[in-house]
């Protein structure tokens, strides 16, 4: 039922209002005793003003402004305005002091007399049982309060489901003199209007908490480990500190416990420092409350990443015969190392300059020529992936001769020799590694996974020595046109000056090997041979025409420094030419892409490398075309990749044979690399500078995938029925649109 709360408010005579201001004013009110409403009644109060246009009227409450659509605003004259406030279901938070005021430009003109609001209904709690954590048997209190109207209020305990007492008057305090075991409360508050019941409050007894859980490592910094755990269930107790747990492996049967830490928590992480690089860890924490440790969370075990070795090589030796130059030295125990040997550099320096150094898998080493390393001095250091570990003390080359004089007559010159050499050759070298610093990652993974990873230099042969006795071939005696030769008799280089090391590759044309070039001025270049393969001489000739024409164009258009030799064979009336090219040292392209996928330690190659290869190869064949050049066989694999990572174009045929998988024999007609082939060449063998783009898309195919065969499933002998059906090359699933 409605219940309307008149209050005469205000009447507002002689209010002149002139230039936005107010110049007086009169107040009449009545005062009003307070009003009883009970909940879920109809509650209405009214205000009533005269003597302003369009006045604003505001509701206030306790002090506050009321902002309320249940306002309501009548006209009863031109300056005569009444106003309704109406609470449609008053509840307890309505009980309060109202008035009204009328405002003018942000200024409060007049207020009314307040009026009252009281709510009876059953009682609200001011305070309620909480949850609460205790030791067992341990004594504690719980409060409860509650307020009408109306008035009085009484309160009545339930422990564990069972009253606890009497009533007795709000607010209450209950004493519990402890307990063993989790049990519930709450209280019950009643009036003359009815009962309330509070929240159930929980007692729950202070235990042992459960073991972290998540225990992980969250980063790894040279050997700065950060771990994070989440705490498991705590016990009803804060955890104060957690106890973390440190041990490694020095052996296979051994392991070695480190002093444990206490980390105050919050947060739930630790970072552990100084620990052993490469070298398994184990790790487990336990957490600490009030009542004492929990278990510890199972081991959790991960590997410290690398560092450079800690030591350098000892005992490093050499022995010399005529013909080689032997070091050895003691490998680097495992403690040492702090990661996987990935090889053993030698350098050396000869004349007062550093030489190119070598890397050895083993801890030896064999040089041909013993006796350009004489007065060389020697020093060895391993490397991992990070780098380098430090130098052995430098080692000094003589001959025997003058070995064994200064051991018999003039040793204790040779010493002070030795010291001042030694001293020289430590200052020498401390600039020396300034200046080049530590190896491109890139270079140590692929010399541990290539054909080419020992870069240790052996020599096959010396044609200076095998074959001294032969006469020197010419240009002259190879039946090759006139033109061809006024091409290359200005780089045919002396067989002399050649010693041929190991096989860097083999095919159906002859090998590539690795070679030591003298030059004239007596220096030592590193170079890689192109010898070609002894067949009968009716095809042997347009062999020998074909690959010389090769070593001919690149010397002409000057891409590659490149040299001819000829090998004359005893008894044989051609002699075998050979191609001198640059070494590459990281070898092909394709099979340095697969190595970054399935070699023994893959590595992975940002998409800014991959697009910089195919800069490279864009610009090699750019550099073709622009000389009228058709290459014919542009492939991943005849692309070489330099020791500054940049992709070569290959020379003509230099590796082509070498992939013999690759190629598909037509018929009667020659080998063709039929996955690279523009179906314009499958089709009339018709080679132009379009066909060679067919190929540099499928090029970048391969770079993409990281070495994958083209066309994966499609045979060679169904290469072309495939194209002319209209079908092409799968874009690679790791090449986003942009690519």
């Amino acid at each position: 039922m409605e219940r309307i709360v008149g209050i005469v408010v205000l009447v507002l005579r002689s209010v002149a209002v002139s230039g936005g201001s107010v110049t007086s004013s009169q107040c009449l009110a009545a005062l009003h005793p307070p009003i009883d409403a009970s909940q879920g009644n109809w509650a209405r109060l009214v205000c009533a003003v005269q003597g302003l246009k369009e006045p604003e009227i505001v509701w206030m409450k306790d002090g506050e402004k009321l902002y309320s659509t249940d306002q309501m605003f009548i006209t009863l004259g031109e300056e005569h305005w009444e106003t309704f406030y109406s609470v449609k279901s008053v509840q307890q938070q309505d009980a309060g002091q109202y008035w009204c005021e009328v405002e003018f430009e942000g200024e409060t003109l007049a207020a009314s007399e307040r009026a009252w609001i009281t709510v009876e209904g059953v009682p609200h709690f001011l305070l309620e049982p909480p949850d609460v954590a205790t030791f067992p048997n341990e004594p504690f209190d719980l409060t409860c309060a509650a307020v009408g109207p109306p008035e009085p209020v009484q309160v009545l305990w339930w422990v564990g489901g069972v009253q606890e007492g009497e009533a007795r008057p709000s607010p209450s305090v209950l004493h519990i003199q402890g307990v063993n075991s989790s049990i519930k409360v709450y209280c019950e508050a009643k009036n003359s209007r009815g009962v309330s019941v509070s929240r159930t409050g929980t007692v729950h007894i202070k235990v042992l908490p459960a073991a972290p859980v998540e225990l992980q490592v969250l980063r790894m910094v040279d050997n700065n480990i950060t771990l994070s755990w989440k705490p498991g269930f705590m016990g009803h107790s804060e955890l104060a500190v957690c106890i973390v747990q440190v041990m490694w492996r020095r052996s296979a049967v051994r392991l070695e416990v480190l002093p444990q830490q206490e980390v105050l928590v919050p947060p739930y992480l630790v970072v552990l420092s100084g620990l052993r690089s490469h070298c398994n860890h184990s790790v487990r924490v336990s957490c600490v409350n009030q009542v004492g440790a929990s278990p510890f969370c199972p081991w959790l075990h991960f590997l410290t990443p690398e560092s450079v070795p800690l030591a350098a090589p000892r005992n490093l030796t050499f022995d010399q015969s005529e013909q080689h130059l032997h070091l050895n030295w003691e490998e680097l125990q495992e403690e040492e190392l702090q990661g996987k040997l990935l090889a053993y550099k030698l350098q050396w320096i000869l004349g007062g300059k550093a030489q190119e150094p070598l890397l050895f898998k083993q801890n030896r080493a064999q040089l041909s020529g013993s006796g350009r390393f004489f007065n060389a001095s020697f020093q060895v250091s391993g490397c991992t992936s990070v780098g380098c570990g430090p130098w052995s003390r430098p080692v000094l080359v003589l001959p025997a001769s003058v070995q064994v004089q200064v051991q018999r007559s003039h040793m204790w010159v040779g010493v002070l020799l030795g010291l001042l050499v030694a001293t020289v050759i430590t200052l020498l070298l401390r600039g020396v590694a300034r200046r080049h610093g530590k190896e491109a990652w890139f270079s140590w993974v692929f010399q541990s996974q290539s054909p080419d990873s020992s870069v240790s230099f052996t020599a096959a042969r010396s044609f200076s020595r095998t074959c001294a006795e032969l006469q020197e071939s010419t240009l002259d005696s190879l039946s090759i046109n006139t033109e061809l030769k006024n091409k290359l008799q200005d780089v045919l280089i002396p067989e002399r000056r050649i010693t041929l090391g190991h096989m860097l590759g083999k095919g159906e044309f002859g090998s590539v090997r690795e070679a030591v070039l003298k030059t004239d001025d007596t220096r030592v270049q590193r170079v890689a041979v192109k010898v070609l393969r002894c067949g009968d001489d009716m095809s042997f000739v347009s062999d020998i025409e074909q690959c010389l024409k090769e070593a001919a164009y690149m010397r002409h258009h000057q891409r590659y420094p490149a040299g001819v030799s000829l090998h004359q064979r005893p008894g044989q009336r051609l002699p075998i030419p050979m191609v001198i090219l640059p070494f590459m040292k990281h070898g092909d392209l394709h099979t340095f892409l697969l190595m970054s996928r399935l070699g023994e330690e893959p590595f992975d190659l940002p998409l800014q490398t991959l697009v910089q290869f195919m800069l490279d190869v864009s610009c090699g064949m750019e550099y073709l075309s622009n000389r009228n050049i058709i290459h014919r066989d542009l492939a991943a694999r005849n692309c070489m990749l330099d020791e500054n990572m940049c992709v070569c174009v290959a020379d003509f045929g230099l590796s082509k044979k070498i992939y013999s998988g690759d190629y598909y024999r037509q018929g009667s007609a020659s080998k063709l690399p039929v996955k690279w082939i523009a179906l314009e060449s499958l089709a009339d063998n018709v080679y132009t500078t379009h066909t060679d783009v067919w190929a540099f898309g499928v090029t970048m195919w391969e770079v993409m995938t990281r070495g994958q065969t083209p066309y994966p499933g499609v045979e060679n002998c169904e290469i072309y029925e495939f194209l002319i059906k209209g079908e092409r090359l799968k874009k690679p699933a790791d090449c986003g649109d942009h690519m």
